[in-house]
């Protein structure tokens, strides 16, 4: 394998640097927060197709974020790769990236899947829908996210803390379309319709309503889809029991998010790591983004996995990702006037 990857914990992250700046010029060193093993094969696709390596130091993005500030201009970070727009928008405004010109990514990457001054691209989307419990709750009885502060739905919701970067994005989306107040609005009414309070993570979520804890759930699409595949019988039999709602189809479609990356603001090989953000849009890593992680794609007719492929087409929201991370901190504000755990 030509990959060389350094798996970092929080001790490594924010220890010394794992990499020595170099100017051999095939190579690239990635600073990522995505912990999917399906990545390793982007890497070694990206190997094989440039003949340049991938140097992986893997760490959370808030750790990834303080090292490229403490290693300053020294830093050997080519690329921070992390997932969700409120993280990269909070590395945006550290003054991790810098913008980058691409033809190649103006066309591939669609103009509301990347920062607008080219900081940052998304190259994978996740869709964050709700869940039903099949055998106790009629679909029909709900259609947007807006439905979850419906008081008829009261003690039937479950969803995960305020502390969670997506539903922090969930919440930016609603003040995006809604103005603050109205986000405050309906936060508070799914807070007063929740069946228990905040834990775990979106795969708790969606197996509170498999056991019939709550009625409806708010959890990322791919979680769902793990539970589908797993190898544990169990897992499947709760997938089994659930159903997935795709939420505001007759409106602004339904929230999506990014995983995406962009280029250091000091990378020692610039010209690698913009090639390395063309490969992340190519047709190569698209597939492998849709079916290793069961993500979508970002470009228009990649084949996906065939359970996403059965779900058919979604209106999504084609707000610009960038206002998720700017309007962050309303979003955060609004959690902690309405008791949102």
């Amino acid at each position: 394998m030509n990959t060389a990857r350094i798996a970092a914990s929080m001790a490594a992250v924010l220890a010394g640097s794992a990499f020595a700046t170099s100017a051999l010029a095939d190579e690239i060193n990635l600073y990522s927060a995505r912990h999917y093993d399906s990545d390793e094969r982007l890497y070694e696709a990206f190997t094989k197709e440039t003949g340049i390596d991938v140097n992986v130091l893997e760490g959370g993005s808030d750790q990834l974020i303080e090292r490229i500030q403490r290693e300053g201009v020294a830093s050997p970070a080519d690329v921070m790769m992390t997932v969700d727009a409120g993280r990269l928008w909070r590395a945006e405004e550290e003054g991790i990236f810098q913008s980058v010109e691409s033809d190649l990514l103006d066309e591939r990457v669609p103009d509301a899947m990347h920062q607008p001054e080219g900081l940052w691209f998304g190259f994978s989307q996740r869709a964050r829908a709700i869940f039903y419990n099949r055998e106790n709750f009629d679909p029909s009885q709900i259609a947007s996210y807006e439905d979850l502060a419906d008081p008829k739905f009261k003690g039937e919701v479950c969803i995960r803390s305020s502390n969670n970067i997506y539903n922090q994005s969930l919440l930016a989306s609603m003040v995006e379309h809604k103005g603050a107040d109205g986000a405050e609005e309906w936060a508070q009414g799914v807070v007063d319709n929740m069946a228990r309070d905040p834990e775990g993570g979106d795969t708790d979520q969606i197996r509170g309503v498999a056991t019939g804890e709550c009625d409806l759930a708010v959890a990322n699409h791919y979680y769902y889809v793990r539970l589908l595949k797993s190898d544990d019988d169990a897992d499947r039999e709760a997938a089994r029991k659930v159903g997935i709602i795709f939420p505001n189809q007759d409106g602004r479609g339904t929230h999506v998010n990014v995983g995406g990356a962009g280029v250091a603001k000091n990378a020692p090989h610039h010209d690698n790591a913009v090639r390395f953000l063309e490969f992340l849009a190519s047709d190569t890593a698209q597939h492998i983004f849709a079916s290793g992680n069961n993500e979508f794609p970002v470009v228009e007719g990649i084949r996906k996995d065939p359970v996403l492929e059965s779900w058919g087409n979604f209106k999504k929201d084609d707000v610009n990702v960038s206002v998720l991370g700017e309007n962050n901190p309303e979003a955060v504000r609004i959690f902690d006037r309405v008791g949102w755990r």
